[in-house]
């Protein structure tokens, strides 16, 4: 009889606008962890920033992935 209202899909250009802004700031909060460890544990490759910056990229394209799948997936739907 009464059915339930449906939810309000977020808008996905909103969603897409926001990703480059995500994976900028987890890739600078990586690189920025990587260069503080490098300054409390000195070595002469700066390996902890190369590292860290690295897994902050790799981090940061699982999200869009993920992201994205999710946006795909609510559109399949409508």
């Amino acid at each position: 009889m009464d059915q339930p209202p449906k939810k309000k899909a977020p808008n996905r250009w909103l969603a897409l606008i926001n990703m480059p802004i995500q994976m900028g700031v987890i890739v600078f909060l990586f690189a920025y962890l990587g260069k503080w460890m490098d300054e409390k544990y000195v070595n002469p490759h700066t390996i902890y920033v190369k590292v860290f910056t690295l897994l902050g990229v790799v981090l940061a394209f699982y999200n869009i992935n993920r992201q994205l799948k999710e946006i795909n997936k609510s559109e399949d739907e409508k």
